[in-house]
């Protein structure tokens, strides 16, 4: 299945960084925070992967198995090292021809786009380094700095679904579009930490 935008319920996001700094802001008013980004299956579980909009530094930046420069940063990139377990419900999908800033939507919407053919382009790469980086973070085998700037799947996942088993009775009313579950892309890594609320059977 091919990737897609979504943004993420804010107070689930804020739930999960009293336990976890590096979880992402997702408020689309902090224009140098991510606000979209995509979802993948990582063991079993749904995760959202941030993406940050273009700045001169991703430039200069490398390639790592926690960050992916699209087309070599002209485009931005995608922060793995933040990518956070979710329940799709609390995901909306979203189009990038129907977002708007308040200033140049015209190269706001060609920026979207061309990072979403990107991505979509390299599905596999994104999938199998999202995988990479879950096992290393998960089985201790990450470095010190690697491990301090990435969140903790493992901590994560137990928290969040604490969250949905006490928010799921509530209407979500950031959700506009039901997600399929074909919907995510399935990296068929292996299960290290169990079965996810938000991952597919």
């Amino acid at each position: 299945m091919s990737l897609s935008f979504y943004t993420v319920n804010s107070d689930y996001c804020d739930y999960l960084r009293q336990f976890d700094k590096c979880v992402p802001y997702t408020m689309q008013q902090k224009s140098t925070r991510p606000f979209l980004g995509v979802l993948l299956e990582v063991n079993r579980h749904t995760y959202y992967a941030p993406l940050s909009s273009p700045k001169p530094k991703h430039l200069k930046m490398k390639n790592q198995i926690d960050f992916i420069k699209i087309n070599g940063g002209v485009w931005g990139a995608i922060n793995l090292n933040n990518m956070i377990p979710i329940a799709p419900e609390l995901a909306t999908k979203v189009n990038p021809n129907d977002l708007h800033r308040s200033y140049d939507n015209d190269m706001y919407r060609n920026l979207l786009n061309n990072q979403l053919t990107w991505c979509n382009s390299k599905k596999d790469y994104i999938l199998n380094k999202a995988r990479n980086l879950y096992q290393k973070i998960s089985d201790g085998s990450a470095n010190f700095n690697l491990k301090n700037r990435c969140c903790n799947f493992l901590l994560l996942e137990a928290k969040s679904v604490d969250y949905y088993q006490a928010h799921k009775q509530q209407p979500n009313a950031q959700t506009s579009e039901p997600i399929q579950p074909n919907e995510i892309p399935n990296i068929g890594s292996q299960n290290l930490g169990g079965q996810g609320f938000g991952g597919l059977s």
